[in-house]
């Protein structure tokens, strides 16, 4: 959309133009089913005579009045911008607006319950989508209080940043009684964190006591159709302990006048950091089984939100290239809360499973980048909530806390809260408190860590002699050609024996890395271990290798290994290794079906079996494919029938024969499972496993789409609808391929949640084939999606329907043929493809590499 790309030179100008103080916001949510009224008033100084601009996404401007004046709409308002002219030294602007309600997760999304009929609201801003509510400055620096006025159905709950109001009678509007909450005044604050959530939601109140004796009102909302399915009282104590941690560790009360958590459909993320009403993914209200690993993912989140009131809300970054300080702050901040204040004792582990291996796979990119990111405009940061911003900037935290130490990072972050309170930072104003209390110099370290990209490579380098003992020990660092940068690491050395049945830490050394050599004196004259284990406790941010008598120790005993960390930290080296055509793929599916019965770490265990998928459907040579993925199937049923019955194990194991069941025999497995026919032990046939079967049986052309409409008459619910699209699309001929790709391409009134659904049944084909079709369609698609659809919807619409499964070479070329053809488009549309391309050619390489073994 034109004009809607803000530049980070635009930011910069308006900031030194204009100082903002008051909004004073009117939206009336009762006047169509399509759009609301808006009516904005806006305060603010600005130097005499300037000319400036306000950010809108509007279907119309009905009217602009500057300081008593009236300014033409039809001259002022175009690409999406008002602007403003002439201005005074104290200025004062209102704006009555047309808003459209969406259906992509952006802006005020609306959307309409096929349970009971009703209609919810959330707003979603982040990055540049509060303009899609209201007329405003929109960019993160220009902070200001807001007044918030909202006139909707009576009946319903209405939330924003303060404490609802009493509301007031308005009268009737399309039948029913309407009423007006005219909200008090928030703090100064920026505008993607403001928040509209309104609808007949159900709600469960409590509160809590803050450090300073403040009460703190606590409330936790969902949908009605869904509200016999939130556990809202576990929801309250995991915020407790959270707020209690947090208090403590930062020695600064919460910061707010209440704390709301709402659980919202169809939303595009896991949840997202409102001042005082943080939305969440209502996937976490649980209407069937979960994962361990889920359940566990849902309390990081919580914790991840609620750090961000001090981190990102208190004090808030001045422009987007400091994305990465708030949201790595709190990944790093709520895993150790997680770990420390609940009983989800083991979240390192999770950590190091889940977190550290996206941002390894993201820092081997091509579209790579710095921690601290060059962010250009809007489109560069849109791309950027990817594994760096998040768990790499997290990994890194967590290394310089081990190098200054955690007392004095923690006594360094209260004083930055105590100093920029209601402000706006970069990097250096937190850099200066942590040196302060720490006493080192960290303009080295940042230099290192922060301004460059690339991982590094740890491998143990050493001679043994005859009776088996070091003679020599160094730790050899390298980095790619690309990427250069040798950089300063924390690490622990582990040092295991096989005791038994049990692979135990025996020994542990700590000690600095840095340079491409560093000397391990402590360990001349010991003798070999069965196993070393570089960056044990997972200290640093880096990869590692293991040594051949390590490798076969692991080979043989991973799943013997006692310590939960260690093994997700053997699991990721074998990964790494397997991905750099280091390790053959099929060895390494071999070394999984023979370990991942003993793995009780249910996240470790989620992202084993996705690489074991990925590596059988897409890294081992296509010769031994087939037999392979039947081979895996049959191996994780036979995990599923000898596991504990009502284990997660069992669940996860279920799950995971379900996405490759393909032969005869399998399918007839998964038929007999959904019929009720083949009970297993413990394991609960709900209505979203009983989905997930139905899916597979579609996948394996063992469905029909009637058969598909039956069960979607039973569960007539959002989820239903979505896992509907999901079986639709999965079916294997192409007459179902085509309509699922005309339902989302050449159709534009899908949701977000059908658009995901849909490409994730689409790309599921057993037959190759059907994909290859798509191939020169996906393509000339995606200029044109780009011009004419949101950019939450082109995103789902780029990762959901590019063909990634025929993982061959054609593919590969295509894509660079697009790119090369392309030069000139977008570049955030560009890198979606760039990283695809990325992902086709490192398998390529595997299956190589798997080939010659």
């Amino acid at each position: 959309m034109p004009g809607t790309n803000l530049t980070r030179v635009e930011a910069q100008e308006r900031a030194a133009t204009v100082t903002l103080d008051t909004y004073r916001v009117a939206l009336d949510l009762t006047t169509s089913p399509e759009t609301f009224a808006a009516d904005t008033t806006i305060e603010f100084a600005a130097q005499e005579g300037a000319t400036t601009f306000i950010d809108v996404i509007a279907d119309s401007v009905e009217s602009i009045e500057l300081n008593g004046a009236s300014v033409d709409p039809a001259t002022a308002f175009a690409d999406s911008r008002i602007q403003l002219p002439a201005l005074a030294a104290q200025n004062t602007v209102r704006i009555r607006s047309t808003q459209r309600y969406t259906n992509t997760g952006e802006g005020l999304h609306r959307f309409v319950d096929p349970v009971d009929g009703e209609v919810y609201l959330y707003s979603q801003f982040e990055v540049p989508d509060s303009r899609r509510m209201f007329p405003v400055f929109e960019q993160p620096d220009l902070k200001a209080t807001f007044e918030f006025t909202i006139t909707a159905p009576a009946r319903w709950q209405v939330v924003s940043n303060q404490p609802t109001p009493e509301p007031t009678p308005a009268g009737e509007a399309n039948g029913e009684a309407i009423a007006t909450w005219a909200f008090e005044p928030t703090p100064v604050m920026s505008s993607y964190i403001t928040a509209l959530i309104a609808g007949p939601y159900r709600v469960v109140r409590s509160e809590l006591t803050s450090r300073d004796g403040r009460t703190i009102p606590l409330g936790v909302f969902c949908r009605e159709s869904l509200g016999e399915h939130l556990d809202s009282d576990y929801i309250f104590d995991k915020t407790r302990e959270g707020f209690a941690f947090f208090e403590e560790q930062f020695d600064y009360p919460y910061p707010f006048d209440k704390y709301d958590q709402l659980f919202v459909p169809e939303y595009n993320m896991g949840a997202m950091e409102n001042i005082g009403a943080v939305t969440f993914t209502e996937a976490y209200v649980f209407r069937s089984q979960v994962t361990d690993a889920m359940r566990e993912r849902r309390v990081v989140t919580i914790l991840h939100e609620l750090a961000h009131m001090w981190f990102g809300d208190l004090v808030t970054m001045r422009w987007w290239n400091d994305l990465w300080l708030n949201e790595s702050f709190a990944e790093y901040m709520s895993t150790l809360g997680v770990a420390e204040a609940t009983e989800w004792t083991e979240c390192w582990t999770t950590f190091a499973a889940s977190e550290k291996s996206w941002a390894y796979r993201q820092d081997q990119l091509p579209s790579t980048h710095p921690i601290v990111a060059e962010i250009r405009d809007l489109e560069d940061v849109l791309t950027n909530f990817d594994g760096i911003t998040y768990a790499k900037g997290a990994s890194v935290l967590k290394q310089l806390v081990a190098w200054v130490g955690r007392e004095p990072f923690m006594r360094g972050v209260h004083d930055y809260f105590v100093k920029h309170n209601h402000s706006n930072t970069e990097l250096p104003d937190l850099l200066v408190e942590l040196e302060a209390q720490s006493g080192r110099d960290l303009t080295e370290w940042s230099k290192l860590w922060l301004e460059t990209a690339g991982v590094n490579t740890l491998r143990p380098v050493f001679d043994i002699d005859d009776d088996g003992n070091f003679v020599n020990f160094a730790i050899e660092q390298t980095a790619i050609a690309d990427y250069p940068t040798i950089r300063p690491h924390r690490i622990a050395i582990g040092l295991y024996s096989v005791e038994g049945d049990a692979v135990r830490r025996v020994e542990r050394i700590e000690l600095d890395v840095a340079g491409e050599r560093t000397e391990v004196p402590e360990l001349v004259g010991k003798p070999q271990p069965a196993l070393l284990l570089l960056n044990d406790d997972d200290l640093t941010y880096a990869k590692i290798r293991l040594d051949e008598r390590s490798l076969q120790t692991a080979a043989a005993q991973l799943g013997n290994v006692e310590d939960s960390l260690a093994r997700a930290l053997l699991w990721g080296t074998l990964w790494d290794a397997t991905r750099d055509g280091e390790f053959p793929a099929s060895r390494f599916v071999d070394i999984v079906l023979a370990h991942l019965s003993r793995e009780n770490a249910s996240t470790t265990l989620r992202t084993v079996l996705g690489q074991l998928i990925l590596a059988a459907s897409s890294y081992v040579a296509p010769a031994k494919r087939a037999a392979t993925l039947e081979r895996v199937a049959d191996a994780l049923w036979q995990l599923a029938v000898d596991a504990e019955p009502g284990s997660d194990n069992q669940f996860q194991f279920v799950k995971a024969f379900g996405q490759l069941a393909a032969t005869d025999e399998q399918l007839d497995t998964v038929q007999r499972l959904f019929d009720g026919a083949l009970p297993l032990d413990g394991l609960d046939i709900d209505t979203d496993l009983g989905w997930e079967l139905l899916i597979a049986l579609a996948a394996g052309g063992r469905a029909t789409e009637e058969q598909i409409e039956a069960r979607l008459a039973e569960d007539r619910t959002a989820t239903g609808n979505q896992s509907a699209a999901h079986a639709r699309a999965a079916l294997p001929t192409a007459e179902a391929k085509a309509k699922a790709w005309a339902s989302v391409f050449d159709e534009t009134d899908k949701p977000n949640a059908i658009v995901r659904a849909t490409g994730l049944g689409f790309t599921r084909a057993q037959d190759l084939g059907l994909l290859e079709a798509y191939v020169p369609r996906f393509f000339a698609a995606l200029l044109p999606v780009w011009e004419s659809r949101s950019y939450a919807i082109t995103e789902e619409l780029v990762e959901g329907f590019y063909p990634s499964p025929l993982a061959n070479e054609a593919l590969a070329t295509a894509t660079r043929e697009w790119l090369g053809a392309n030069p000139e488009a977008p570049a955030a549309l560009r890198r979606m493809i760039t990283e695809h391309l990325a992902g086709v050619e490192r398998a390529l390489r595997v299956q190589a590499a798997d080939q010659e073994n």
